[in-house]
């Protein structure tokens, strides 16, 4: 199906960009700002932005968002999908550094993690529940069903309704919960309907299994018929500087005041193309361009909640400090400028 094969294609593309090293030196800007970062996660920008929090346009404002009403999350999540192994299969050739990740991403003040029953399969949600399990207080976990993988590098939709039991039950087993704070249909299958999918998803919300549903992979056509059916908390769609495909997403998203998680936030592919007004900012800043394109999302829309992926703990590090930093209003523009 096309759907798979741009989804393959995209996280092959993905994978193969997490080998390249970085282009801007991150050691100057981390070793200043994760401490401030994680303030600011923690909703407090007043200790870091001085009187400037007041009266600024950009994310510093807006720290946080009201997930589904209920939620206050931070604005900046972290996506689980590649603490798993190569491939997005099996398990980590380190299994404590990606137990390690998981932690200090909660000890940085996110409280907002992403992930799927397909990474791995499975062992995305097993590392969460092994790393964090008790959960702290506040932290949400959103997961995913509606993708199946029969063998490495395969990513097959399959939405019918008893899958997509099977596969919440899945879920609560091995998160250690009682209930999904976000499940998302993590794709819609092209041989079922999308009111059946989502169907399944209110019956399990209906029985206390689902807090709050989200969608993935959408078009606002396929929004408005999942809303016919039931609340929707989120949507989860493809977004980054140089691929704005799901532009009136977002700005429905907007109006309805729906969370948006951009999948690849800092650039699928080959990654992100290292452009004048990107290095630019970068180097005025003192920080990496993957921070910039971070920065430049979160001013973007009050609505966007990135997440960031990655395995590695300085990695981490550099995408929780791009929350403090703080664009001018002529990078943003140069850089929203931008396009793939």
């Amino acid at each position: 199906m096309v759907f798979t094969n741009v989804l393959l294609r995209v996280m092959r593309d993905q994978l193969a960009a997490a080998d390249q090293e970085r282009s801007v030196t991150r050691r100057k800007f981390v070793g200043i700002t994760l401490a401030s970062g994680a303030a600011l996660l923690t909703g407090k920008p007043d200790m870091i932005l001085g009187a400037d929090a007041a009266t600024s346009s950009n994310m510093a404002t807006n720290p946080t968002f009201i997930l589904g009403g209920d939620f206050t999350v931070n604005r900046l999540g972290f996506g689980a999908m590649r603490v798993t192994g190569q491939g997005i299969w099996g398990w980590p050739t380190d299994r404590p550094n990606a137990l390690r990740v998981l932690r200090r991403a909660v000890e940085l003040g996110v409280n907002l993690i992403d992930t799927a029953d397909a990474y791995g399969p499975d062992t995305s949600e097993l590392l969460i529940a092994e790393a964090l399990y008790p959960y702290p207080k506040g932290l949400v976990i959103a997961t995913k069903g509606g993708l199946t993988r029969p063998g490495p590098g395969q990513w097959v939709p399959n939405g019918r309704p008893d899958h997509l039991k099977q596969a919440l039950d899945g879920s609560l087993k091995r998160l250690r919960l009682d209930r999904i704070d976000l499940y998302q249909l993590h794709t819609v299958d092209s041989k079922v309907p999308i009111e059946e999918s989502v169907g399944a998803l209110k019956q399990m919300r209906d029985e206390g299994k689902i807090r709050h549903i989200g969608l993935s992979n959408v078009d606002r056509g396929e929004i408005d018929r999942a809303r016919k059916i039931v609340p929707i908390a989120s949507v989860q769609n493809r977004y980054n500087i140089q691929d704005r495909a799901s532009e009136d997403v977002l700005a429905h998203c907007e109006k309805e005041k729906l969370g948006f998680l951009p999948w690849f936030p800092i650039g699928g592919g080959k990654g992100l193309k290292p452009e004048n007004p990107l290095n630019t900012a970068a180097k005025a800043h003192g920080v990496s361009v993957f921070q910039v394109a971070l920065a430049w999302l979160l001013e973007r829309s009050p609505v966007m909640l990135p997440i960031p992926g990655t395995s590695s703990l300085a990695h981490l590090e550099e995408n929780v400090a791009a929350a403090k930093l703080k664009l001018t209003p002529e990078e943003w523009k140069a850089i929203g400028a931008l396009r793939g």
